[in-house]
């Protein structure tokens, strides 16, 4: 074991926008244990605040917390004054919804895209070294055949949603500003569709109102807190005719922004490195729903409904390059990661 590693990591402290949400609490309590200090900023349009009590639950530790929103430059300026020892920064904080981002295209441009450009501008002012991007599958659209699983190589095709396209943009933003020279690193992890919640049952996917994401939906049925669960489409090309998606354990995807965190800050690497974040492995709607029921003897109501606009027929991860590159594998199987899910549901109740 490398000592001075894990010394110098222990000195790091890293800024995590967004950080009471889904992806963005779990990313803190991996990045607390493994020996980081951590900033949270979160507006809590999409969170509560309580969430940093859960993550003090588990990790033993309070990481700070600072309400704000990262479109307003002056409050994130504020932040970096006020601690001065943040090295990286990990961005989660955007609005994530495709079918909300086809109704309120502007919103889904102001916030995903204004909060980025505050956030390189003031790194190299504050001596931040680097960035990891939460970014996502949508950029490849739907992936031609031959491109299936995908690989960090598939062509970036046009967006089929505003929120894919801010994750493109975003993508351009960063890749311009390090060629011309900003003494900046940074990954974008493009991952695919993070589910599950922590083996505790203290913090999970807490979406405020109704779900946008299926696994919310389908707990929320399960529980009796929804009627039913509407499965959107049943005439794709498909083996069930359904959406088949590539489902990652958010624990198993937060340990990846940890592993990139590490070598951004604390190896040579490329100033801009691209990798995807998934399993490798596909599964329709409907699938994910009987393997739900199975894993949790909870039968669910559900019923198809016609397509929804944004949604991608099918595209599932190669993730050899995280593997081998990052050292970081998805590990947890989809059985356990569903459980997961229902013990958070359950621990909420209906409320």
């Amino acid at each position: 074991m490398n000592f001075s590693n894990i010394k110098n990591r222990m000195k790091h402290t890293i800024l995590v926008t967004g950080g009471t949400g889904f992806i963005g609490s779990h990313t803190t309590v991996e990045l607390q244990e493994a020996g980081y200090d951590v900033v949270i900023v979160d507006n809590l349009s999409n969170s509560r605040a309580d969430v940093v009590d859960g993550i003090e639950k588990i990790t033993g530790k309070r990481p700070e917390f600072i309400q704000a929103d990262c479109c307003d430059k002056d409050a994130m300026e504020a932040i970096f004054k006020k601690y001065p020892a943040i090295d990286g920064i990990i961005h989660f904080a955007a609005s994530k919804a495709v079918g909300e981002s086809v109704e309120k295209p502007l919103m889904y441009y102001r916030n995903n895209i204004v909060s980025l450009i505050n956030l390189l501008e003031l790194m190299p002012q504050y001596n931040v070294k680097g960035i990891i991007f939460s970014s996502s599958c949508t950029v490849y659209g739907q992936p031609d055949p031959e491109n299936l699983p995908v690989t960090e190589d598939a062509p970036i095709k046009k967006a089929m949603s505003p929120y894919g396209n801010t994750k493109q943009i975003n993508e351009e933003i960063i890749t311009d500003y390090i060629h011309s020279g900003a003494d900046i690193k940074a990954i974008l992890l493009r991952y695919f569709n993070p589910i599950g919640a922590h083996p505790t049952a203290l913090i999970g996917e807490l979406p405020n109102g109704v779900p946008m994401n299926l696994i919310p939906f389908v707990t929320q049925t399960a529980i009796g807190k929804r009627k039913q669960l509407k499965i959107f489409g049943n005439d794709y090309n498909t083996p069930d005719h359904t959406c088949i998606r590539d489902y990652i354990y958010v624990v198993d995807l937060a340990k990846a922004h940890v592993k990139a965190m590490e070598r951004v800050l604390d190896t040579d690497s490329d100033k801009l490195e691209v990798f995807n974040v998934g399993t490798g492995k596909g599964l329709s709607t409907l699938e994910v729903v009987q393997d739900f029921e199975k894993a949790t003897g909870v039968k669910v109501n559900w019923e198809y409904a016609p397509r929804r606009e944004g949604d991608i027929e099918q595209v599932w991860a190669d993730p050899k390059k995280a593997n081998e590159v990052l050292g970081w594998h998805a590990e947890t199987p989809i059985e356990d990661v569903l459980r997961s899910a229902w013990k958070w549901q359950e621990k909420l109740g209906k409320d």
